[in-house]
């Protein structure tokens, strides 16, 4: 079956010339059919979930190769099979590895920090805890983030009648718009630093539209938990017993400290290449990745189980994003070689989208289309989609491009809020919620929230930050 499909599909594509799968894919000679596997499996992670829960738990990782084969298949097919290896080593080495041991280093550190003891959950309590979490997130991911604060906000909330706003606050803040100051903060902008894009650049050009944005959602927050507190008058019995906080598994925040000192380490010590597959990789860089394993089984030796155990803490979650990265990471390596031909390319319309009639960036436009398709795809290959689009080239894009970068980078990050599905925590803290006992609402439900909430905050940044 799979082969009967990749040979349909390979015939379909023997338009193009072979020398299209040279060392580099020359965009301007694939036709647009290549794109085909990357919006599959896009649309396999958004509707499987939806409409076929069982299948999609039991057999997710085939699903994310299928896609990925219909891929390297016709390829090797057309091209050969020491181009198609060629290709899948330049990702796996220079990008999926780099990215998958990263989470899997933030996750486990995260996992092993533990806040115990209980607050109770009044506006301005809540406010804080918020404020604390979103903070958080660009230091140890919004994954991490979510899951060192979902257990106390939820213990400060377990006497609330009305409390499932606080979690629907909770993903717009902490597991999403928190993660903007860093690369360490959300899975696409560590694809922006692995592409060039200095460790720092989004502290320094993100911190007034994240402020904006995070302060003005909690702002909102503020009013409609104090409304909310008011009116349900008597708190029902607290469940969970008074204890002075505490925060435990204190090794953890060094190995953070370790992670960032990797980071940065690689993007500014040249110790030289080796060569893999025919692919150069700079020493620096597997010296980086390298770490984050050791980090990783330090945690792991280090922290107690029963912090981990305390947490709820499971592979489940890296397992599921390694895998559907691989496929992904696959699925689009054609469509980033279409994107980088630009206008020459078969997704010429796509850069009249994002350009104004003088031929200039239109900024709103890249700040709107990158959160659109990030509210309901994955945000980080969808930030890699428009860097692409947006030229490719960090160097001009940290410069004369700065405001372009700036609104792919905040689309990104800040609209995977809109949707359930537009960030990997997000369903994550909806499935702890609901398991604490919190009526969380529907799909539909919270997007009436995002609606109502985050979408006229995007209209006043795009005002305030992204008209140029």
């Amino acid at each position: 079956m799979l082969r009967a499909l990749s040979l349909a599909l390979a015939t379909a594509l023997t338009v193009l010339p072979e020398a299209a799968f040279a060392a580099e894919l020359d965009g301007r000679s694939l036709s647009a059919l290549w794109a085909l596997p990357f919006a599959g499996i896009l649309l396999s992670i958004a509707l499987f979930p939806l409409l076929a829960a069982h299948t999609w738990e039991h057999h997710q990782g085939k699903i994310a190769a299928l896609w990925g084969l219909l891929v390297l298949i016709p390829m090797g097919l057309i091209a050969g099979p020491e181009a198609a290896l060629h290709a899948l080593a330049h990702t796996a080495f220079l990008e999926y590895i780099p990215f998958i041991l990263l989470l899997l280093a933030l996750f486990t550190v995260a996992g092993g920090v533990v806040v115990r003891g209980n607050l109770h959950g009044s506006p301005v309590t809540n406010t804080v805890l918020l404020a604390i979490g979103t903070g958080l997130a660009s230091f140890i991911g919004t994954t991490g983030a979510s899951m060192v604060m979902i257990r106390p906000v939820l213990r400060a909330n377990d006497d609330r009648r009305h409390n499932a706003h606080v979690f629907v606050f909770f993903i717009f803040l902490v597991s999403n718009i928190g993660g903007s100051l860093t690369p360490l903060g959300d899975p696409p902008l560590f694809l922006g630093f692995l592409r060039g894009v200095d460790f720092f650049w989004t502290t320094q050009h993100l911190w007034p539209e994240t402020l904006f944005v995070g302060g003005l959602v909690l702002a909102v927050f503020f009013l409609l938990d104090s409304i909310i507190y008011r009116k349900e008058g008597h708190i029902r019995p607290d469940p969970t017993p008074d204890q002075p906080v505490r925060v435990t598994g204190g090794i953890n925040f060094l190995l953070i400290a370790v992670i960032i000192g990797a980071i940065l380490m690689s993007a500014t010590v040249d110790l030289g290449n080796i060569t893999l597959l025919g692919i150069e990789i700079e020493r620096a860089n597997a010296l980086r990745d390298l770490i984050m394993v050791a980090v990783t089984f330090t945690s792991l030796a280090l922290t107690p189980k029963e912090h981990r155990l305390e947490n709820g803490f499971s592979w489940g979650p890296i397992q599921e994003v390694a895998k559907l990265f691989a496929g992904i990471f696959i699925a689009i390596i054609p469509v980033l070689a279409m994107l980088k031909a630009g206008a020459e390319g078969p997704f010429a319309p796509l850069v009249a989208l994002v350009s104004n009639p003088d031929g200039s960036a239109n900024n709103a436009a890249y700040f709107w289309l990158t959160g659109g398709l990030s509210s309901f795809l994955d945000n980080a290959p969808t930030y890699l989609v428009f860097f692409e689009l947006a030229g490719g080239d960090p160097q001009k894009l940290m410069t004369t491009g700065a405001l372009s970068l700036a609104a792919i980078s905040a689309g990104a990050v800040f609209m995977g809020a809109n949707s359930y599905i537009g960030n990997a925590p997000n369903f994550m803290v909806y499935a702890i919620a609901r398991d604490g006992g919190v009526k969380m609402p529907s799909f539909f439900g919270y997007m009436l929230w995002s609606g109502a909430v985050l979408i006229p905050t995007f209209l006043i940044a795009t005002f305030l930050f992204f008209r140029a």
